[in-house]
């Protein structure tokens, strides 16, 4: 399938139920986001195992090549308020598959339960979990897509305050680095972004926050001070409301000294990864995420 009508399946996709999830109930915007796990088949060479980090529940996907003494920590996306490892099954599964590493995916708490700073604390107690485990901080990498990549991004900035022994690289993918909302894009994209909106957005993060200013560095990245961090991969849709999310980030780490790579994937949407049935990108965007993961990971 090309990309023009992958793109297109995936709109449909959308405007079966996701599109429309500020006029859904909780509930049912959760298992929307669940069904994104259904729509593409999990090669039988994988495995998973439900297991706990920390105090929230997470699923280990690896294969029978998956090497022991590494680790991807992954953080699924889903606005702050939905998400779990089922709606990312296929996303872990690829990633696992190309890496030959073991890929443990965080069910951290969600909002408007757990507001902010919940999940990022969960995040903080998983991270260093593994790395007890793992015992090598350069055998392990961060990587999450949209709410995910904001966690993935801050919690990078809160363990370097903490003097914590940083993995070996970070990855975000679409990654939401203001929560004020403040990009361009959330004006030049509105029209080719059938999947977001401000409207939307301002919602969920305005639940995430619970009072919080969308200022704090902790939960918008994009203010922090962003020296120190290992190499970092950004991967973000020509065609997203978050582009300026992920460009802004990325100018404002290279120039406090960082190792930043930013692709922006022509035409994508957002967290295309998704689609790996209907969109050939989301399997070379998935193997390029493998490559850098691999390149930057100790042996």
């Amino acid at each position: 399938m090309n990309r023009h009508a992958g793109v297109e399946k995936a709109r449909a996709f959308f405007a079966g139920g996701l599109g429309k999830r500020q006029a859904l109930s909780l509930e049912t915007r959760r298992g929307n986001v669940d069904r994104l796990g259904e729509m593409a088949s999990v090669p039988d060479v994988v495995t998973r195992q439900r297991s706990r980090l920390g105090e929230c529940p997470v699923e280990i996907v690896t294969t029978e090549r998956s090497g022991p003494g590494h680790a991807i920590l992954y953080l699924h996306g889903g606005a702050f308020v939905a998400g779990s490892a089922l709606s990312h099954a296929h996303v872990s599964a690829m990633l696992a598959t190309e890496t030959d590493i073991p890929v443990y995916v965080l069910e951290y708490r969600l909002a408007p339960e757990h507001p902010f700073p919940a999940g990022l604390n969960d995040v903080i107690k998983a991270y260093h979990q593994i790395l007890t485990e793992v015992g090598d901080s350069t055998r392990i990498s961060l990587v999450g897509d949209s709410a995910g990549g904001n966690l993935t991004l801050s919690a990078l900035c809160r363990l370097r305050d903490a003097g914590t022994d940083l993995p070996s690289s970070g990855v975000a993918i679409s990654p939401s680095t203001d929560l004020t909302c403040g990009g361009e894009s959330y004006d030049t994209r509105k029209e080719q972004d059938f999947f977001l909106s401000r409207e939307g957005l301002e919602t969920d993060f305005a639940t995430y926050l619970a009072g919080t200013s969308a200022e704090d560095p902790g939960a918008s990245p994009l203010f922090g001070d962003l020296t120190g961090l290992p190499p970092l991969l950004l991967q973000v849709g020509s065609d997203e409301l978050l582009l300026s999310d992920s460009t802004r980030f990325a100018d404002k780490a290279k120039a406090a000294g960082g190792d930043v790579t930013l692709e922006i994937w022509e035409e994508m949407i957002h967290v295309w990864h998704l689609f790996p049935q209907w969109l050939p990108e989301a399997r070379q965007a998935i193997k390029r995420i493998a490559a850098f993961i691999n390149k930057t990971m100790a042996g």
